[in-house]
């Protein structure tokens, strides 16, 4: 009688595994944008602009991160910038540990730290700047926003020199 051993080459064991990862795609992989995997995971679909993001990955262990063409701002209530990699830990209702994401407020820009949807039957999402922790309307981020190149606004569907830039350095504080 044959040894399993000298029934299972490499090859035969490489060829099982790959027909197994074909047939049982994680749901994961299934989810085709950003936007859809925001939505599968309690949190609203306009986190992240709809122009701009090139791709993204998330391990089993919840780590995201979300590639973008270029860093870009946004206006929601206040203005947000996103760098060319916002990264974070996605769990259920959160993006929590952020990096690569900044928001505007009273002339600063300070980096965003957490965002947390505790309770969506309040309509409510919470910012955390670290300083303080704010919050926003969720229809805010219902859809997703147009992402202007950095040093560019948006105002009135007009895009407009801002005169200022956004150094890369300080928008992940």
């Amino acid at each position: 009688m044959a040894n399993i051993h000298s029934i299972l080459t490499p090859s035969m064991i490489l060829c099982t595994l790959l027909l197994h990862l074909s047939l049982f795609p994680s749901t994961i992989s299934s989810i085709s944008s950003i936007h859809d995997l925001l939505k599968s995971k309690g949190l609203p679909a306009g986190l992240f602009p709809k122009n701009v993001v090139k791709s993204y990955n998330l391990d089993k262990n919840g780590h995201l991160e979300v590639y973008l063409e270029r860093p870009c701002v946004a206006k929601f209530e206040t203005w947000v910038f996103f760098d060319t990699i916002v990264k974070a830990n996605l769990s259920y209702g959160g993006l929590i540990g952020l990096e690569g994401l900044s928001q505007e407020e009273l002339f600063l820009w300070l980096p965003v730290k957490d965002i947390i949807v505790y309770d969506p039957s309040s309509g409510l999402i919470l910012f955390d700047i670290g300083l303080a922790h704010k919050q926003i309307s969720l229809s805010l981020f219902e859809e997703p926003p147009l992402c202007t190149p950095q040093g560019l606004l948006m105002e009135n569907d007009e895009i407009k020199e801002s005169g200022f830039r956004i150094d890369s350095r300080f928008s992940s504080l």
